[in-house]
């Protein structure tokens, strides 16, 4: 198993702890639109996080897994509504899917839309995959989580399955209704909203639904072959971008890290990579990540590098690292490791324990 990662009971599989691993943020802007029914402004709920309705609403734009972990969090905290999963699937829409939300509506069958979900969902997410195998005289259509969400497993698994039955309702006009699995124990609020879910269990080794054979071969409503190929080859050249950029992170890392003065701007960055400033940070939220974040990232681990290793002040660290004054940089410290830029220095391995 790679290094990071582990084995989580709340998705079944192996999970790591990758950033790159990320989720469309139309996900995310989803939710903020949700909870405004409870009275959460979109600012209350963002904004101790760092994010921005600006940032979600981005085409193509992505969030970090842990990103989408935080903001479920916050969301449950702010609505005091355990079974918030449930209202999100219940209010999924085809269209927050874009090109695969398209492509799958215009399907000719369940069957031939689901094999599109398999073969592009890549081209959304890279913190689960979707798989359909042949169980007996049914079909399982499985979930593979890659990333451990934590205390809010149920939210996504449950808002992911609900969707998932509505969605299929919806486009078929038919009542879907069968078996889901679910590798979360039983939620204490789920016999509120089981009729959303009637024939789910818990506790089960892989996150599927059993569909009948008879549902797969139901014909969609909106079936259209000319838009299906025109969203089959957006899908596809999404995908195949994917591909190209995946080392995107890790080159733009890289020269943030390499600049020796003092970290590199995105102008410079973007100058390396020959695009303009807007078209890199487009490409790096269709990553899950920010410019700002990797600069953040770059700058604490140097910081933690020199105070460890050189005799520089702090005010001669805080000037190379780009802070305008030390305060501004001693503010960030604390933000990193709760403590001092001093007090890191006398302690690096953590202050003693009080006598």
């Amino acid at each position: 198993m790679p290094h990071g990662a582990g084995f989580s009971p709340s998705s079944g599989v192996a999970v790591d702890s990758d950033p790159a691993r990320f989720l469309p943020a139309a996900k995310a802007l989803a939710i903020v639109r949700l909870v405004q029914r409870w009275n959460v402004r979109p600012e209350q709920l963002l904004g101790p996080l760092g994010l921005s309705e600006e940032r979600l609403e981005e085409p193509l734009a992505r969030l970090a897994h842990h990103e989408m972990r935080a903001l479920v969090e916050r969301a449950r905290e702010l609505t005091a509504e355990p079974g918030l999963g449930f209202y999100m699937g219940v209010e999924q829409r085809i269209s927050s899917y874009g090109y695969l939300g398209f492509a799958a509506m215009s399907a000719a069958t369940v069957r031939e839309a689901l094999e599109l979900t398999v073969q592009f969902v890549p081209a959304l997410t890279n913190a689960f995959d979707v798989r359909m195998r042949p169980e007996g005289k049914r079909t399982a259509l499985v979930i593979d989580l890659h990333v451990d969400f934590g205390s809010v497993a149920d939210v996504m698994l449950l808002s992911m399955f609900v969707g998932l039955w509505q969605l299929g309702s919806a486009l078929t006009g038919t009542e879907l209704t069968g078996h889901t699995d679910l590798t979360i124990a039983e939620p204490h609020y789920y016999r509120r909203f089981a009729h959303l879910l009637p024939e789910a269990r818990f506790g089960q080794p892989v996150n599927r639904v059993l569909c009948e054979e008879w549902m797969l071969d139901l014909p969609l409503l909106n079936s259209d072959r000319a838009a299906l190929r025109l969203a089959r080859e957006q899908c596809q050249a999404m995908l195949d971008a994917m591909v190209s950029e995946s080392g995107l992170v890790q080159r733009v890392r890289g020269l943030v890290t390499r600049s020796s003065n003092r970290p590199a701007s995105i102008a410079d960055v973007a100058a390396a990579e020959g695009v303009s400033p807007r078209t890199l940070k487009r490409k790096l939220a269709a990553q899950g990540v920010s410019f700002s974040a990797l600069l953040a990232d770059t700058r604490r681990e140097t910081a933690l590098h020199l105070l460890t290793t050189s005799s520089l002040s702090v005010d001669a660290i805080a000037k190379r690292l780009g802070y305008s004054t030390s305060p501004n940089f001693i503010r960030a410290f604390r933000r990193w490791t709760g403590e001092t830029p001093v007090t890191y220095r006398q302690y690096p391995q953590g202050p003693p324990p009080e006598e």
